[in-house]
């Protein structure tokens, strides 16, 4: 178990957390960005062991909660479609769009099937020559290598009953956006490791002297996200404003060159649209030109879509950090896993869902 029993050693987390408390004087706000790391934040009650002077906000770091609604439309209508097999991660199915999600598209017949892998989608298309193949492709820095790459291979295969309906997303915008908006309140940044690791975090210094903001790459450890909040702690009551890497096992400055070159070579940056967010600028990749067969957008033209967000669901204030699970009027009453009124209490990394799991609040 090495590289994993030593970053969940309680007696390291209570020194952490010691040091923590040592080092406050003035109270602060930090965010962590990423949705894996709300999840170990609440499911190891982290937050409870840290002083009262530091408050811990939540991120946009979901990629299946930030998946625009009209992208989920889009989805749930090529997806209705006949001999057609749309293919996604299990925690899409559950999103709710404007007046459905996948489970019932496939309840109603609809051929709507998990994988683990886009080269999971590759094969269907391979074995099903009679069938449009979809892969949903969502996801941060992290999982669009692999997306790219099955761009490449359908190309390679000649399989021209293969497509993707494209939500990739980027972090950095979505940081200087929060950053830059009335009202913030985050004074400190925990990065995404996951999404360092392919990417690097020679971004974030630009970042990080703009807004006058402390960083630290974390990982999703009790001890790596301790650590990290500790060198921003650090940074903040020094008046320091740099980006410090708490994740070196993983994490370079550089990131994964082979990997950002395949990415680059397969996508380019466009606006991107998040779901209780807004359009943010250069936040997506979208296909090149050169790939755009492989557009599902494009194939499945849609002219008409009428989106309409449930009233009652605040996962927009929750996405950016304004508002946290429990104060929504509806949490664990009418949105609840089986029955979410917003992407943020269906993913494996939203914070609802972590809530909901972790708190057994009322």
């Amino acid at each position: 178990m090495k590289y994993l029993t030593e970053f969940r050693d309680a007696e390291k987390v209570k020194i952490l957390a010691r040091q923590i408390e040592r080092t406050i004087i003035k109270p602060w706000v930090i965010m962590e960005i990423c949705g894996g790391q709300t999840h170990a934040i609440i499911r190891y009650g982290l937050d409870q062991l840290l002083p009262n002077k530091l408050e811990l906000v939540h991120g946009p770091g979901c990629p299946v909660c930030v998946t625009s609604l009209e992208l989920i439309d889009r989805a749930l209508y090529i997806a209705s479609l006949p001999n057609v097999i749309f293919t996604s991660y299990g925690d899409m199915l559950r999103v709710p769009g404007s007046n459905q999600d996948l489970f019932s598209v496939r309840a109603s017949g609809g051929d709507v099937r998990i994988v683990y892998s886009p080269l999971d989608a590759i094969k269907l298309a391979q074995q099903n020559s009679g069938n449009e193949v979809v892969f949903f492709a969502i996801g941060f820095e992290t999982t669009a290598p692999a997306n790219a790459m099955s761009i490449l291979q359908a190309r390679e295969l000649g399989l021209n009953n293969f497509s993707v309906l494209v939500s990739q997303v980027r972090v950095p915008p979505a940081i200087k956006l929060i950053l830059g908006s009335e009202g913030n309140r985050v004074q400190g940044f925990l990065a995404a490791g996951h999404v360092c690791t392919v990417m690097g975090y020679w971004e974030y210094p630009e970042i990080s002297k703009r807004f006058s903001v402390p960083m630290a790459v974390t990982g999703f450890e009790p001890v790596d996200i301790l650590q990290g909040i500790l060198m921003v702690v650090q940074q903040l009551e020094s008046g320091r404003c740099e980006v410090d890497n708490a994740y070196p096992r993983l994490v370079t400055y550089e990131g994964n060159q082979a990997a950002q070159e395949v990415i680059h070579t397969v996508f380019e940056t466009c606006n991107q649209n998040w779901r209780g967010i807004g359009m943010i600028s250069d936040s997506g990749w979208q296909l090149r030109e050169e790939f755009a067969f492989f557009d599902a957008a494009q194939r499945f033209q849609i002219t008409e879509l009428k989106t309409a967000e449930s009233p009652l669901c605040i996962a927009g204030e929750i996405l950016q950090g304004k508002k946290k699970p429990f104060e929504c009027t509806q949490f664990g009453l009418t949105c609840t896993p089986e029955s979410p009124l917003g992407a943020t209490m269906v993913s494996s990394e939203g914070a609802c869902a972590a809530y909901y799991r972790y708190r057994n609040l009322p």
